[in-house]
């Protein structure tokens, strides 16, 4: 009998050809627990919550128009839930083994046959267990994959009731037509706000056709500027973090930080979180290019930051629907407090713009287009790109999982093209977690880099505890 078949969406369609030999869409992700959990026992959970979202049981064919969503007629949760041991060398720690493992499988691509996604569960780890995740980025987006992951904890909600038929068909519009394509052309957007989680304010789009001529010609040049940024962008700093890499990858991350102290450092300097965050991370990595003798001196790179278009409580139906902000990150300032007004003074130009609206229908575009086409479009952006970095908001207090802790999560966002370096930032538990996923040919230990995290920031903090108070 033939299954049923959904069209892939254009954005989607993009995410899924853009895997290259160097780098594959795939989110990698770490959950550690305590006390440890059986195999079953992760099986009947996943099986009974993440199976709900009907594309964890859909696997992709391709097509002549592009992509189709159909369901695995010989879907297996054994497939997807996996026992896997950890490989780990003489004088290895298991938290070293356990990046040297989550790297090397962020280079292993996932089965094209079967739904894009697995979960391979570590039985002993640290005197609990851990749990590797990795999923294709054409499933759905950071902000959308975490709520659909986090679902699956103890509680967790199951998705939405489907609505009826009538009120579907009011919904199943052109997404990309409506929100961004029909608002430019009529020039009546609103500008899109980021603020401190990283997160942008969903798109407000609204038209208004008595809008004066004043208003018209405003929104019209800032557009236009938009375009031109976005085409027209210089490239970057030369540095050791820039060039070709190889497709071999390793992770690493940090403990977490608390996040109140991260607050106390924007409210004193009137700054976001995230403008607090990005600052440590410009820190961390212009030290770590200083030591191994490549001045940053007077450099900027640029940073692609995802930013949300949808409202967050729509993230449960998956899918892509975000934008890509360029930000340059001020590596060669040494000074902390200096480094985070002008990190500040960057997100403030970000603010108001249409670049991530604009750089969302470049990806619909690149969804029509063949592969060759497509890698050559958006192979014009990754060349002016030094690294990726997302911050995703994550629940304010631990989860429990099959009755065990979730102690510490942490995920690694995928690079494009020939990017060769990607930061992730975690909220969760009342700390601030970061992920880093380097090439080996440009950063072959970024711990070394993780660990400038945590001084970085002491110096901002203590340096904002002398500044004068009133």
């Amino acid at each position: 009998m033939q299954l049923a078949a959904e069209r892939m969406s254009r954005v989607d369609t993009a995410w899924l050809r853009m895997d290259n030999d160097v780098n594959l869409m795939m989110i990698v992700g770490v959950w550690l627990l305590t006390p440890g959990v059986a195999y079953e026992a992760v099986c009947q959970r996943v099986g009974d919550k993440l199976l709900k979202y009907p594309r964890f049981r859909q696997t992709v064919v391709h097509d002549t128009l592009g992509a189709q969503w159909v369901e695995d007629a010989e879907f297996d949760i054994h497939r997807h839930v996996a026992v896997a041991k950890l490989p780990r060398k003489r004088g290895q720690s298991e938290r070293a083994a356990l990046q040297a493992y989550a790297g090397q499988r962020a280079g292993v691509p996932l089965d094209p046959e079967h739904p894009l996604w697995q979960f391979e569960l570590i039985e002993h780890y640290e005197g609990g267990s851990a749990m590797v995740v990795r999923i294709h980025h054409c499933i759905g987006d950071g902000i959308a994959l975490t709520s659909v992951v986090m679902s699956i904890t103890d509680g967790g909600l199951s998705p939405p009731q489907r609505k009826r038929r009538a009120e579907a068909a009011e919904e199943s519009g052109d997404w990309v037509t409506d929100t961004v394509i029909k608002p430019l052309t009529d020039l009546t957007v609103k500008g899109i706000g980021l603020y401190g989680s990283g997160v942008s304010r969903s798109l407000e789009l609204l038209a208004h056709p008595q809008q004066n001529s004043l208003d018209l010609a405003r929104v019209g040049v800032q557009a236009a500027g938009d375009v031109a940024a976005l085409t027209l962008m210089a490239d970057d700093s030369p540095t050791l973090l820039k060039g070709k890499p190889c497709g071999r990858k390793i992770v690493a991350w940090n403990e977490p930080m608390p996040l109140a102290d991260v607050k106390t450092i924007g409210k004193a300097l009137d700054c976001s979180v995230n403008d607090v965050l990005l600052s440590c991370v410009a820190g961390a990595i212009g030290r770590y290019l200083r030591d191994q003798g490549d001045d940053p001196a007077g450099k900027e790179i640029r940073a692609m930051v995802p930013v949300n278009l949808r409202p967050l409580e729509h993230a449960w139906k998956l899918g892509n629907h975000f934008g890509l902000a360029p930000l340059s990150i001020p590596i060669g300032i040494d000074n902390p407090i200096e480094r985070v007004f002008a990190v500040r003074q960057r997100m403030q130009q970000l603010k108001g713009s249409y670049q991530p609206a604009l750089a969302f229908a470049v990806l619909q575009v690149a969804g029509l287009l063949n592969k060759p086409l497509q890698d050559l479009l958006l192979g014009l952006f990754a060349k002016k790109t030094t690294a990726v970095m997302t911050n995703v908001p994550g629940p304010a207090k631990a989860l429990k999982f099959c009755g065990s802790t979730l102690r510490q999560t942490i995920f690694w966002v995928p690079m494009t093209g020939d990017v060769g370096v990607g930061v992730s930032i975690l909220s969760y538990d009342g700390g601030v977690q970061f992920g880093l996923i380097t090439d080996t040919a440009l950063c072959p230990n970024p711990q070394e880099i993780i660990d400038l995290f945590a001084p970085e920031f002491e110096t901002l903090l203590t340096l904002t505890l002398m500044l004068p108070w009133e």
